[in-house]
């Protein structure tokens, strides 16, 4: 073989190497390249759920107020809140339970100085989330009832505490529930009662917008309240 020959022979076995190294180098390039957006989306993915899974359960909307305890007033009150999460109320306290009629504001914020959670939804809302509502509120120390005006689907309330959500389903309303109904930190008179006081709704017994004269038969002195005292905790 003439030396022409080898020579044209060598510098073509170091181009077809030349070629393999940058195929080679073409396709790990390529490889980590698409590892890399594979690797970045799911970071991304995992982000996003989490972000979102936090935006959906996490108690970070609750709103909050600074209202004393022990404010008894026996005339309608004009709340800040709507619904109101604490301030002046009636003397008598809203039985826990659940009412599909409205009820007495002042008499509800007792209930949650006592440790309720009072749950509100605007009137329209579906039935079948109406049932969901009750089965909340079928344990100790909860109320449930309508309220028109409300500015969320639903509304949980108790002392100085609040939450508004997008329904029933709305991750947030058990978790508020289990964090605040009957908390000893955050309610005025924990252990107090949340029975043996009125089960009246707006429509049969109105708070009064003046002071009852004495002696007046009237729904927010009633006579069979039970005293206010300690009962066992009912979380």
């Amino acid at each position: 073989m003439s030396k022409e020959k080898a020579q044209a022979r060598r510098e073509n076995l170091a181009r077809m190497r030349a070629e393999h190294r940058r195929q080679e180098r073409r396709a790990a390039f390529l490889m980590w390249g698409v590892g890399g957006v594979v690797v970045v989306l799911l970071v991304g993915l995992v982000g996003f759920y989490m972000v979102n899974e936090r935006a959906t359960t996490s108690l970070d909307g609750v709103t909050s107020a600074k209202y004393p305890g022990s404010m008894h007033v026996l005339t309608k009150v004009s709340y800040k809140e709507n619904p109101p999460m604490g301030g002046e109320h009636n003397p008598a306290w809203q039985n826990c339970g659940v009412y599909d009629q409205p009820i007495n504001s002042e008499n509800a914020v007792h209930s949650m100085e006592h440790g309720a959670v009072w749950i509100t939804y605007q009137p329209d809302l579906p039935k079948d989330q109406v049932a969901k509502l009750k089965e909340l509120a079928s344990q100790d120390y909860m109320l449930l009832s309508p309220y028109p005006g409300l500015p969320a689907k639903v509304v949980a309330s108790s002392w100085n505490k609040q939450i508004k959500l997008d329904g029933a389903d709305d991750p947030r309303l058990p978790k508020y529930i289990a964090k605040y109904r009957n908390n000893s930190t955050e309610t005025p008179e924990f252990g107090a009662s949340c029975s043996g006081a009125v089960d009246t709704t707006t429509a049969e017994a109105p708070i009064p917008t003046t002071t009852p004269t004495p002696g007046a038969s009237d729904a927010s002195t009633a006579p069979t309240m039970a005293p206010e005292t300690p009962a066992p905790s009912g979380s």
